[in-house]
């Protein structure tokens, strides 16, 4: 795990509140105590959730850590027993290979509960003039080896489009262990990388390479890895006027007056832009649940029963930047949290 951040003040207080449960596996019954890690974009969804279902099960304690999803996931799947996280905020989709080494430490039974849309989004400072950027140009610009022609020189904007300013490319970004990276990874560098046919050619001949070419960011200081702390990155991205930021949309919409989001293809980031997905950077979040701990733990039944009834319109997680899902999506996903029907590994890329 490259970064790793205690859920604090709130994990201290909730941890404060109750006990460690008992020794079956994952913990006591109705007491005892839920662990949640992983996504610091669905972190503060989850910990909204927490406080609010505290204060109605005041003998279960939960604790909720910001680790990235990469590392949440590889937490929640190295086995069953109170030792172990019983959910996993993810800011992308549990990857097959994921879930094979889930199975393979007895962790079989993974409920996936997606919760809503979330904006990946490039902010700078309200102090900064505005950019106005599109998938290619980000691409050519924090791209190892744009178009596999070489290291990137790149060091202004005007240097990978003539009709941007001569500003020097700063891009704080997320780890290789964040959701929000592999998110950047898939909706924007390939997207731009293959604005080029050639790209396009190359993942049908030589995916390996398609990926290394498409999605390795540069090493050399003009993209910085600013780790999980995404409140941390605002306050970077403020006082650096020119430098851009990498960051869920629900950290801008709390900090409007100090960040303000790029225009992506002509497409600002907005509730509507990002639930009708016409935002390049939308993307489902979703909550991971440990099956073989939920009879040790009826509690996490009723977590996932308090997401559901705060994730929709004008609910606690809309105030709090959680785009909601329209339509079949949003049936859809009240029908998992209350059936919480096991993955289909089939169905996993």
């Amino acid at each position: 795990m490259k970064k790793f951040a205690l859920a604090l003040p709130l994990a201290a207080l909730l941890t404060a509140c109750g006990g460690e449960g008992g020794s079956s596996a994952g913990g006591g019954a109705a007491g005892g105590q839920l662990k949640i890690v992983g996504s610091s974009t669905v972190y503060p969804f989850t910990t909204a959730i927490a406080e609010a279902f505290q204060r109605a099960n005041p003998g279960t304690s939960v604790i909720v850590e910001s680790t990235g999803t990469g590392s949440g996931i590889k937490l929640f799947c190295e086995g069953v027993g109170q030792q172990y996280p019983d959910m996993v905020n993810a800011s992308r989709p549990m990857k097959k290979s994921e879930y094979d080494a889930c199975a393979a430490a007895g962790v079989k039974n993974v409920i996936e509960v997606p919760i809503g849309i979330d904006g990946l989004t490039l902010i700078e400072s309200t102090k900064a003039a505005p950019l106005k950027l599109t998938a290619a140009d980000i691409y050519a610009a924090i791209a190892a080896n744009p178009y596999g022609k070489g290291p990137n020189k790149a060091q202004t904007w005007k240097d990978v489009n003539p009709a941007l300013p001569a500003l020097k490319i700063r891009v704080l970004g997320p780890p290789p262990t964040s959701g929000t990276r592999d998110s950047l990874a898939e909706l924007i560098l390939t997207k731009g990388c293959e604005s080029d046919p050639a790209m396009k050619e190359l993942k049908k001949s030589d995916e390996k390479k398609h990926k290394d070419v498409c999605t390795k960011v540069r090493e050399d200081g003009v993209f910085v890895e600013a780790g999980e702390n995404d409140n941390l990155l605002v306050q970077k991205i403020e006082s650096d006027p020119g430098a851009v930021g990498v960051l869920g949309y629900s950290f801008l919409a709390e900090n409007a007056d100090k960040v303000r989001p790029v225009e992506i293809g002509g497409v600002l980031p907005t509730e509507q832009t990002i639930q009708d997905l016409s935002y390049p950077g939308a993307r489902k979040l979703y909550v991971y649940v440990k099956g073989e701990h939920m009879t040790a733990k009826p509690g996490i039944k009723s977590f996932i029963a308090e997401y559901a009834k705060a994730w929709g319109n004008g609910g606690l997680l809309q105030k709090r930047g959680l785009v909601p899902f329209g339509g079949a999506e949003a049936q859809a996903a009240t029908a998992q949290a209350e059936s919480l029907k096991p993955l289909d590994a089939a169905t996993l890329k």
